[in-house]
Parts: structure tokens; C-alpha cells; sequence
């Protein structure tokens, strides 16, 4: 049989080793809920750049996406991932049917009756410590009808956006 101070010995390092095992859960845990939370303030920013891009789209002239564009990514300062020049950030003109969209607005000016903002296919990556994992966002979009697009009511353009 063991004495006293025979079993002290033995369990010497214990509680350093499980202080390392439930520290290291407890701290991938906190990244977790805080990652959990950038996520959706990502989501949330996405959110309020279709709003914006589709309001400025509404009241801008018709070939200006690039403006558009930029309005949409908060000039690329905001979101990790996206750029005012991505391919993701779509600005579609459509007619009354709301249904397909006008491929040349230019041309079809006076069919236009909303316009839509249209994010898709953004990959957000989660930077929680050991673990590599990302996920593809749902796509974001907002229709608004379409006011002035940046003609006055007698006929001449107003400066681009």
C-alpha cells in the first residue's frame, strides 16, 4: 500500500495538466462565441450594402455601378474578402415584371422600374485558434424602385454619382 506522501509525488503534475485540458476548451469556446458574433456583424454589414447600394442605384445614373459598386463594399474598408471590383456585388435593372432582368439599361431606359443589388457567394472564414473553417453566406439582395436614376425632371443628366 501507498502512503501519504507517496501519492503526492505521483500526482505532482496533475493539476497543471488538467488546468491545460479545460483551459484550452474554455478558450476555443470563447473564440467560438466571438467569432460567432463577427459573423453576424459581417452579415449585418452585407445586409446595409445592398441597402445602400440599391438606394444609390435608385436615384444615380444608369451605367455608374462602379460607384454603386464601392457603396455596396463600404470602399473595401469593412468586409475582409470583399472588394469594390468583385464579381459578387451584381447591380441588375428590371422592368415593371420585376422578373428578368434588362440586359442593356442604357438602351431601355424608360422600361426600367426597380433596380436590385445582389451579393452572392461570399466565403467568410472563421478565425478560431486550430481550426479551419469557413462558411458560404446566404445570398444578400435588395429591390427598390427605380426614382430619378439620374435624369431631372426636364431632361438633363445630373452629374454621376
Amino acid at each position: 500500500m501507498l502512503t501519504q506522501p507517496q501519492t503526492r509525488r505521483r500526482q505532482a503534475g496533475m493539476h497543471s495538466v488538467e488546468m491545460a485540458i479545460v483551459s484550452s476548451v474554455f478558450f476555443m469556446l470563447l473564440f467560438a462565441v466571438l467569432e460567432v458574433g463577427r459573423a453576424l456583424f459581417v452579415w449585418n454589414l452585407l445586409d446595409e450594402g445592398v441597402r445602400r447600394g440599391a438606394r444609390l442605384a435608385a436615384v444615380c445614373p444608369v451605367p455608374s455601378t462602379d460607384a454603386i459598386q464601392r457603396a455596396v463594399t463600404f470602399g473595401g474598408s469593412f468586409v475582409a474578402g470583399l472588394n469594390a471590383t468583385d464579381t459578387s456585388v451584381k447591380v441588375e435593372y428590371l422592368p415593371e415584371s420585376g422578373a428578368p432582368v434588362i440586359e442593356d439599361p442604357v438602351a431601355n431606359f424608360t422600361a426600367i422600374r426597380y433596380v436590385r443589388v445582389v451579393i452572392s457567394n461570399f466565403s467568410f472564414r472563421f478565425l478560431i485558434p486550430l481550426v479551419d473553417l469557413s462558411v458560404t453566406a446566404p445570398d444578400f439582395s435588395a429591390t427598390l424602385p427605380s426614382e430619378s436614376l439620374g435624369v431631372a425632371p426636364f431632361g438633363f443628366t445630373s452629374p454621376p454619382c
